[in-house]
């Protein structure tokens, strides 16, 4: 049937299309609690230690192993794993699969295992490195040096929980691992609310919560393969072929997909030489991981089984319909989200953080970063997008060159611009870097659009060129009205029971929705592709 204009008309959409975004929605539904949850943390972590030196140090000592998580639990190991042990599935069966992740989850535990015990063993050498601004105080290196030790076992736990999920997801089930990191965020509120006072104390209290969350979510892991039949067990480490494999796809994989991860902390490392710029970084990252989390790593989880079947079929016209409505499908929820964070920033973080500890110039400082953030956030989605139709074909080794690229970009204009705006602004530094992140991103998806296009696994359908333009006007008026909003924000939170919280909550309503009216009208969303994104085919 012949594609119609208008937001009525009824375009039949090929099934793999519906399940990637109903799978889509699954991940980021379960992200999407996990990441309220997460404001939910930092608001108490806000008003408990604002941005001062116990700030400080746990920002850095869970950012370390965190930086893990984020390469192994959002996809960037999976990018590897996943392809290999779907080949073995489907190539060799049951059995043969099941051998392969037990060989990688034996190899694995040894690997990081050793990784971990190493690094408690060097950590002041560790610190220096990534907080080389603790080094001339005393109490706060000790502090963070404390503070990393405690938190490192996390990244033993939670890359095996990655491991276990990404099996889950080779076999389309995606709900227990998404729902896995709620309990990070469980533990972390629980201990929060019930540490004693004293920034000190809260913060040991808040660090040893991070090991223990990884143990329930590995616990989790284990029991949702055992549910779904996937007997995992533990052997003497074998670098079988497979294997090898593995590591040779999973190392550069790794880095790519984690490069904005490793772009974040590299503008931590910088941030240290600047008073409390890593915490003011670290709250201004938690609004545009939000977007980020539920939309683009969901995507990119979601993208990779789709993209890998349809390949290894030799389903081509399928796998390009997956990555145009995947481009789609993401784009049409992240720039509403670009839009609230550049039009409302400020009504944003003085809603969530400004309590307690966290002073009107923590806000101010912290609302410019999220607007610098801002900026990026569409790229930091597409490279979510674009990097599993090279992992899907086995090659990661061309993202990660991009990465590097990316990397150089953000440490040389970065480390620059940080500089220059201190001599003006002494404590503005911050900015420079959030903006020199998002720079990076943008040339990090600009390169993997262009060689993905180059090697054929990018030819953008009428679809989507019609449906982005609309996008981005529904975008745009949706902005001017989120300003308009934030404009009158005082009076409105005399409306609103007084709570600059509730307004915010309100405000970010009010603008979505009438972004969705916007995006209906123009045309860039519509009701019959939304109605059989939620029909079961």
């Amino acid at each position: 049937m012949p594609e119609r204009e208008g937001w009525r008309a009824l375009v039949p959409v090929p099934v793999v299309d519906m399940k990637l975004l109903r799978s889509t929605f699954v991940i980021g539904g379960f992200t999407a609690v996990s990441r309220v949850l997460g404001f939910v943390r930092e608001m108490l972590l806000a008003a408990a230690l604002g941005a001062g030196p116990v700030a400080e140090a746990f920002v850095v000592a869970f950012r370390f192993p965190n930086l893990f998580r984020r390469f192994f639990a959002e996809g960037a190991f999976n990018s590897a794993y996943i392809p290999l042990y779907s080949r073995a599935l489907e190539g060799d069966g049951e059995n043969e699969a099941r051998e392969f992740a037990r060989d990688t989850l034996s190899v694995l535990i040894v690997v990081l295992a050793g990784l971990t015990v190493l690094a408690q063993i060097f950590m002041p050498m560790i610190i220096r490195l990534i907080a080389p601004g603790f080094v001339d105080d005393p109490g706060l290196f000790g502090m963070a040096v404390l503070f990393t030790q405690i938190t490192m076992p996390y990244l033993l736990l939670v890359s095996l929980t990655a491991m276990m999920g990404g099996t889950l997801n080779a076999h389309d089930r995606f709900a227990v691992s998404a729902a896995a990191p709620i309990l990070l965020n469980i533990v972390m509120i629980s201990v929060l609310l019930l540490a004693p006072p004293g920034a000190e104390t809260t913060g040991l209290w808040i660090t040893i919560a991070v090991p223990v969350s990884g143990v329930l979510q590995a616990a989790m892991l284990f029991w949702g393969c055992r549910r779904s039949g996937i007997r995992l067990g533990l052997r003497l480490p074998r670098l079988t072929p497979k294997v090898r494999r593995l590591i040779a796809l999973g190392v550069p994989g790794a880095i790519a997909g984690g490069v904005t991860q490793i772009n974040i902390v590299i503008s931590q490392m910088i941030a240290t030489l600047q008073d409390g710029a890593v915490a003011l970084l670290y709250y201004a990252d938690r609004l545009y991981q939000l977007p980020l989390g539920v939309i683009g790593i969901a995507m990119g989880v979601a993208l990779l089984p789709a993209l890998s079947k349809r390949l290894r079929a030799g389903d081509s016209d399928g796998a390009d319909s997956t990555m145009n409505r995947a481009i789609e499908i993401s784009m049409a929820l992240t720039l509403p989200a670009t839009a609230a964070l550049i039009a409302m920033p400020g009504l944003l973080v003085e809603g969530l953080f400004q309590r307690g500890a966290f002073t009107a110039e923590n806000a101010e400082a912290t609302r410019l970063a999220v607007q610098a953030f801002a900026v990026g956030l569409p790229a930091f989605v597409l490279i979510k997008v674009f990097s599993p139709g090279f992992f899907a074909r086995e090659d990661t080794a061309t993202p990660m060159k991009f990465a590097a690229v990316s990397m150089i970009l953000n440490i040389a204009i970065g480390a620059a611009a940080f500089f220059c705006v201190r001599d003006f602004a002494p404590d503005r530094g911050h900015v420079a870097l959030a903006a020199a992140t998002s720079f990076a991103g943008w040339v990090n998806a600009i390169l993997l659009a262009v060689f993905l296009k180059r090697r054929g696994g990018l030819n953008l359908d009428k679809r989507l060129m019609r449906a982005l333009p609309r996008l981005a006007l529904a975008t745009a008026l949706a902005g001017g009205g989120m300003a308009v909003i934030a404009n009158y924000s005082s009076e409105l939170t005399s409306w609103a029971f007084e709570s600059r919280l509730v307004t915010a909550i309100l405000a970010s309503m009010a603008g979505l929705t009438l972004y969705a009216l916007l995006a209906l009208i123009t045309g860039g969303v519509r009701i019959s592709e939304l109605r059989l994104a939620f029909t079961r085919g």
